[in-house]
C-alpha cells in the first residue's frame, strides 16, 4: 500500500474525477494502439526516465515524432486487443501538477504482464496531459 505524503494541497473531487477520466481515455487509446491520439494527450518535449540493461539510470526528452515512432515500434500495429487493469495512486502537488503511481496488469493475446510506473501530469487550460513517464526497463529504448 502506498502512503501518500502531505503536499500542502488537498485535491478536489473534480481534480480526481478529471484525472481518472484522462487515464480512462489514455488506456482506451493505448488498447486501440492509437499512437497519434496518445501523442495528443502529451506535452512535448516529453521527459522519460528509466534504467537500461546494464542497470544504469537513463533519461531522455522526446519530441512528438520520436514518441510516435518509438511507441509504434514498442506497441506494434497488430490487430489483437490490449487490455489494462490499473490501480492508480495520484499525489497532487497542486491543482495543476500530479504524480501518479500505477500498478497495472496488461493482457495481450491471453498473456498477462505486471507493470509498475509513474507519470507526471500537468493541467493546462483545464486539460490534463502527461509530461514525464517513469518506468524501469526501458532505458535501452531511450537513445
Amino acid at each position: 500500500m502506498t502512503v501518500l505524503p502531505p503536499t500542502g494541497y488537498v485535491p478536489t473531487t473534480e481534480d480526481r474525477v478529471s484525472l481518472d477520466a484522462w487515464f480512462a481515455e489514455y488506456d482506451a487509446q493505448s488498447a486501440k494502439r492509437n499512437i497519434e491520439r496518445m501523442a495528443d494527450m502529451a506535452v512535448f518535449p516529453l521527459n522519460l526516465v528509466s534504467d537500461d540493461e546494464a542497470g544504469n539510470g537513463r533519461s531522455a526528452q522526446w519530441d512528438r515524432e520520436q514518441f510516435v515512432a518509438t511507441m509504434t515500434h514498442v506497441m506494434g500495429d497488430g490487430s489483437e486487443d490490449i487490455g489494462f487493469e490499473s490501480t492508480r495512486t495520484p499525489v497532487f502537488l497542486s491543482p495543476a501538477i500530479a504524480v501518479v503511481f500505477t500498478d497495472s496488469t496488461m493482457t495481450i493475446q491471453g498473456e498477462t504482464q505486471q507493470l509498475r510506473y509513474a507519470d507526471i501530469l500537468i493541467r493546462q487550460d483545464g486539460k490534463w496531459a502527461f509530461q514525464t513517464m517513469i518506468q524501469g526497463g526501458w532505458g535501452d529504448n531511450l537513445g
